[in-house]
């Protein structure tokens, strides 16, 4: 057994009060989980202390919340790796995990704010951090409302199939092999892990959000769906959709079961661009700019991808569109504003005059091309396992009490 300090951001509505921080000491196996820290700490120190779980065994996604500034599960993580994390954040920073990454923290007293217990210092073991997750309102301590964020957006991307025809006598047949492809998006369990820790949501909270987005490609990448041309065509033409991710990558890190959001978020865009769909947001026309400036120069033109974006090749040029015009217009400031400050020479702001990576540089960006040409195929960690793992492949696709779980026709004659 071993001594914890858990500090937990407290917010209790009823009292009127504003959040405040409130330190519990717990002794806990350091393999036991934070979700165990937190509810030795309600029973034996305040029963008021609301946290929101249920299987305590990662697969409810009841207990999500932020550890140490992660947004992750509260039954996954182990209180002793925790405190590690705590420890080297402190080390490394000079400041809790509290101090850096919320509104509570050395400041508190000049925010109106207050602290209870006694504060955290960078001597000896740091407080493991415990916050509600972010992007969501807060009901109570750390129950967010799901509700009004997260399966609002859900309902946003019409989370049912969408069949062919008349309905069958009895159920859908499909090949297993044909539905390989949405097995890594079947796997959510609905936490909200990725929704917390979304940078675009932050920016953006109309931004559909990633958890949304991959369960839209569940349905999307079904053969069984109708619907797919006509889901792809709304999310590309939502100015909040799939085009409004930022590849921050934070929804990846965060997702406790391998869904990687990003990665079905950056499929539904392959799907819509092999289905022709120009979206207003120019969303394709700028990715497809951006690999073509790369495989002309080796480096990114900045200047000319504001064209290529609104107004792609020569003809594009001569006959600009009105959107075309007023993109260009619009970015105007932007480019001033590095010219202004000398961070870039005017040579460098006129389209086309960026220069090229030498030739043998060039010769690799090119033999890079040709080799993803040759091998167009998508290589999916979460259905193939790691290094050609076969038998990883098998036991990381799905868990087999998970409602969608779909044997491949190996595992049937298995």
């Amino acid at each position: 057994m071993a001594d914890y300090t858990i500090k937990v951001r407290r917010y209790q509505p009823e009292s009127g009060e504003p959040a405040y921080w409130e330190e519990f000491n717990v002794e806990l196996d350091p393999s036991l989980s934070v979700l165990d820290g937190l509810l030795q700490a309600k029973d034996r120190d305040d029963g008021s202390l609301a946290v929101r779980c249920s299987c305590r065994a990662a697969i409810c996604g009841s207990c999500g919340m932020k550890i140490n500034g992660k947004s992750g599960l509260g039954c996954q993580t182990q209180i002793g790796e925790a405190q590690e994390q705590a420890d080297k954040m402190a080390a490394v920073t000079g400041v809790t995990a509290a101090e850096a990454s919320s509104p509570i923290g050395t400041e508190a007293d000049n925010a109106g704010l207050h602290t209870s217990g006694a504060t955290a210092t960078v001597t000896g073991n740091a407080p493991i951090v415990i916050e509600p997750m972010g992007n969501m309102p807060v009901i109570k301590d750390l129950v967010t409302d799901m509700e009004s964020t997260h399966w609002t957006k859900i309902r946003r991307v019409t989370p049912w199939l969408l069949p062919h025809g008349e309905a069958p006598e009895r159920e859908y047949i499909v090949e297993p092999e044909s539905m390989v492809d949405i097995t890594q998006s079947m796997a959510c369990i609905q936490c909200g892990a990725c929704v917390s820790s979304c940078l675009s949501m932050e920016a953006d909270p109309l931004f559909i959000g990633p958890a949304a987005l991959a369960k839209a490609y569940r349905f999307v990448g079904d053969p069984r769906d109708a619907e797919t041309s006509e889901r792809l065509t709304d999310l590309a033409h939502d100015p909040h959709g799939i085009y409004d991710c930022t590849h921050c990558f934070s929804c990846v890190d965060a997702c406790p079961k391998g869904v990687a959001p990003m990665d079905q978020i950056m499929r539904l865009r392959r799907k819509a661009g092999e289905n022709g769909i120009e979206d207003p947001n120019s969303g394709h026309a700028h990715e497809m700019a951006f690999v073509k400036i790369i495989e002309k120069k080796g480096t990114l033109d900045e200047a000319l991808l504001v064209q290529e974006s609104y107004a792609p090749g020569i003809l594009g040029k001569l006959l600009p569109s009105k959107r075309g015009i007023q993109e260009t217009i619009r970015s105007l400031p932007t480019i001033m504003r590095p010219l202004l400050k000398r961070k870039v020479k005017l040579r460098q702001a006129i389209p086309g005059t960026h220069h090229k990576l030498p030739k043998d540089a060039m010769a690799e960006v090119q033999a890079i091309y040709k080799h993803a040409e040759e091998h167009n195929e998508e290589f999916n960690l979460y259905i193939k396992g790691e290094e050609g793992d076969p038998e990883a492949a098998v036991e990381e696709r799905l868990e087999p009490d998970n409602a969608d779980y779909l044997p491949t026709q190996g595992e049937k004659e298995a």
